[in-house]
């Protein structure tokens, strides 16, 4: 995290009301048991109860009447959901574990970003977070003590464990989408040659995580990143991604045979699924028949596993083997059909799609609308326009193969509070209540 408070200006740095939020992803960086909360979502907890506090204090509007809107949509599918949940039980955690995630904590950060000071102060702590955990991951791969792959202990999980095998990947995917944002933003030289650099270190451990989700997430948002930058901007980005490419492929033997295998596979996987693909593929089909049965509310939050056995096919593994990384061999179960909208929809219903979807699609739209303003007026702030465009698409685009869920899942939270601040508060002119003035020199800082 020191690598985002050197490339920031250094007055109110620290007195930065976002440092909380920095805090729940410096504690990402932390290995944590593989059950139960850990002590991210503590203090996502009390980042939410820190907020709660400042507003009261200050006497300020929460929220605009749109913001309250985009952000309080999932509710009234959650609410549905949990009262036809399997137990009184599932339905409180389910929802809380929701609203967590798409509700409170992306309404806490919105509301304690000041400007875009604050929002690049987070964007590099997710970039630093990235170069942590992808640094574990390449050890671990040299080393031979990640998760098992194909029977060696070479995948790159960083802290996250072989429970949580995409955690690390994902992290990374949003270190490097964040990096590529700065770099392609108005900022000075500095930042921007910084950045590229991190975006280059990133695409290792990326490719290390043997991520197929991963890697298609990251390389549609950086595609959308540069053609939202413009050309020019575009064919340089491409120019060194290539590149590094060539560099780590050719020069530093990345590229093994397994990495191959891997990226071959994703354009095998109807030909000749492996068992991966095969659970995939039966997992999608239950939560569909789910959905089908129970059109508009679901089955109840948390009832995808009461009811998974009954609409799933024999072909179905309905575990997956872990171990490696320091943790023993243990049998995961697939109690998720690894499909947020999937998951959503068997869940929840078109209820609960709906509402949850729209307010995705209305940050998204917003988000779009503020960068296409700052490009046109060439106003300041491009690079967070380009990350919080970006954070959209990647985690949009990750929804197709991943849900909630793991020592990660908070990760998601603080994204969709960046995306949520730009798209409607930070492109506007008036920022009303989640605003607080600052110095004068430090506002000619952050606007260069």
């Amino acid at each position: 995290m020191g690598l985002a408070l050197t490339l920031l200006p250094r007055r109110g740095t620290f007195r930065s009301p976002v440092l909380p939020v920095v805090a729940v992803l410096a504690l990402l960086a932390l290995p944590r048991p593989p059950d139960g909360a850990g002590p991210a979502d503590a203090m996502s907890a009390l980042a939410v109860l820190y907020c709660a506090i400042r507003l009261v204090r200050d006497r300020r509007r929460p929220l605009s009447r749109t913001a309250a809107v985009v952000l309080g949509l999932p509710v009234v599918g959650l609410a549905v959901a949990a009262v036809g949940a399997p137990s009184p039980w599932d339905g409180v955690t389910g929802m809380g574990r929701f609203l967590q995630v798409f509700v409170l904590v992306p309404a806490a950060v919105l509301l304690l970003i000041r400007d875009r000071g604050d929002f690049r102060l987070l964007a590099w702590s997710l970039v630093g977070l990235a170069l942590w955990q992808g640094a574990v991951g390449a050890h671990q791969y040299v080393t031979r003590t990640g998760a098992s792959y194909q029977g060696e202990d070479i995948r790159a999980v960083g802290t996250f464990g072989p429970q949580d095998v995409m955690g690390m990947a994902s992290v990374v995917s949003v270190g490097l989408v964040c990096a590529l944002g700065l770099a392609l933003g108005r900022t000075s030289p500095r930042q921007r040659s910084v950045a590229v650099g991190c975006a280059l270190v990133l695409l290792a451990p990326l490719a290390l995580s043997f991520s197929r989700g991963a890697w298609i997430a990251t390389a549609v948002t950086c595609a959308a990143q540069l053609v939202l930058a413009g050309a020019r901007r575009a064919l340089v980005a491409a120019a060194a991604v290539a590149a590094a490419a060539v560099v780590l492929v050719g020069g530093l033997g990345v590229g093994t045979a397994m990495l191959q295998e891997r990226i071959d596979s994703i354009t095998r996987v109807t030909d000749a699924p492996d068992q991966s693909v095969i659970d995939r593929y039966s997992l999608w089909a239950a939560a569909t028949g789910m959905w089908r049965d129970h059109p508009v509310t679901g089955v109840g939050l948390k009832g995808f596993p009461e009811y998974r056995d009954g609409y799933a096919s024999p072909a179905l593994s309905a575990a997956s083997d872990t171990e490696g990384a320091g943790s023993a061999y243990r049998r995961q179960p697939l109690l998720s059909p690894h499909n947020m909208y999937l998951l959503v929809l068997s869940e929840q219903g078109l209820t609960g799609l709906v509402a949850l979807g729209g307010s995705w699609l209305a940050l998204l739209v917003c988000a779009l609308w503020g960068l296409s303003r700052t490009r046109a007026t060439r106003g300041p702030g491009l690079d967070c326009a380009l990350i919080a465009c970006a954070l959209l698409v990647r985690q949009l685009t990750d929804f197709l193969y991943a849900d909630i869920g793991g020592p990660s899942t908070v990760l998601t939270g603080v994204c969709f509070g960046l995306a949520a601040w730009w798209a409607l508060a930070g492109h506007g002119e008036r920022q009303g209540a989640v605003s607080v003035p600052l110095p004068r020199r430090v506002e000619e800082a952050v606007a260069r």
